[in-house]
């Protein structure tokens, strides 16, 4: 079992989400997130009406949990559809889940995640 954890640009989200859905992921947690990586440059935002300068970019983080046997092909739905062709496209990061437990039925291990 892993844990697909992604950043993505705000914009491309919903169609990231729609292709997962297609695809069967399992499931699927969301965060609203800000950060940076080898581009530090200044970026103007807007919030709430007010502009401000940062150098923390607006992304998404994506979590989900998928058997062994799903990563190359969720990896690959998720590099297709958030690729902007531009630099801060995102990251995709692959981790090892030692054991998953279903809260409601107890269920552990790959059954839980299905």
């Amino acid at each position: 079992m892993k844990i697909i954890v992604a950043t993505i640009k705000p914009h491309m989200f919903d169609r990231v989400v729609q292709a997962l859905i297609e695809e069967d992921v399992p499931g699927l947690t969301t965060h609203e997130i800000h950060g940076f990586g080898r581009e530090r440059k200044d970026s103007t935002e807007i919030s709430r009406g007010v502009t401000y300068r940062t150098k923390l970019k607006p992304m998404m983080l994506m979590m989900a949990a998928v058997t062994d046997d799903r990563v190359d092909r969720i990896k690959k739905i998720i590099a297709e559809y958030a690729n902007t062709g531009q630099i801060s496209s995102g990251k995709i990061f692959v981790l090892n889940l030692e054991d998953v437990t279903r809260i409601r039925t107890g269920e552990i291990g790959e059954t839980a995640l299905l």
